[in-house]
């Protein structure tokens, strides 16, 4: 049985949002703190939408980022969204980042379009490298390669297309 002080201590180690989630049954798994202090989690891309409504409540109204990355070759891809609380005292947000690992045979997310609407290029962009389906997103299409682009450049294991040798660059 766990006393108040190691249900405090929990909390300050898990961090806002992870003891949030945690209270209202949502799976997610604390990945610690980066190198400032931000808060990481990473939660199911089933559950993110539900999860991610929650943090613009609590007044994360700003999305900082949102970027992807191919976490191995043959393994997951990640999509990345750090969202930091815009208050009175802008010198002083507070920030937290959340990690959702999708397969790579179906990497499907559901958009936040519809909480932040700064997301839209950058759920783009993470479509058109790594081929992250962003469910809901108004207008999913590439948005750097041309819509005839085969592949996902940015994946590990992406082969580049033979268009030109180097020495014919020059």
């Amino acid at each position: 049985m766990s006393t108040v002080s190691e249900d405090k201590f929990n909390i300050e180690t898990r961090g806002r949002l992870s003891a949030w989630s945690t209270r209202h049954k949502f799976s997610h798994r604390p990945l610690g703190y980066d190198y400032r202090g931000v808060e990481t989690l990473q939660i199911k891309s089933e559950e993110w939408l539900s999860v991610a409504v929650a943090p613009y409540a609590y007044g994360f109204n700003y999305l900082r980022s949102q970027c992807a990355y191919d976490s191995a070759p043959g393994g997951s891809s990640v999509s990345v969204y750090h969202l930091t609380q815009m208050r009175d005292q802008p010198d002083q947000p507070e920030e937290v980042c959340t990690k959702i690992f999708v397969p790579r045979k179906n990497p499907r997310i559901p958009s936040v379009y519809w909480v932040w609407k700064s997301s839209d290029l950058q759920e783009r962009e993470s479509y058109d490298m790594l081929g992250i389906i962003h469910q809901g997103h108004p207008h999913l299409r590439r948005i750097l390669m041309p819509e005839s682009w085969i592949g996902w450049p940015l994946r590990k294991d992406y082969v580049v297309p033979n268009f030109y040798e180097l020495q014919d660059a020059y």
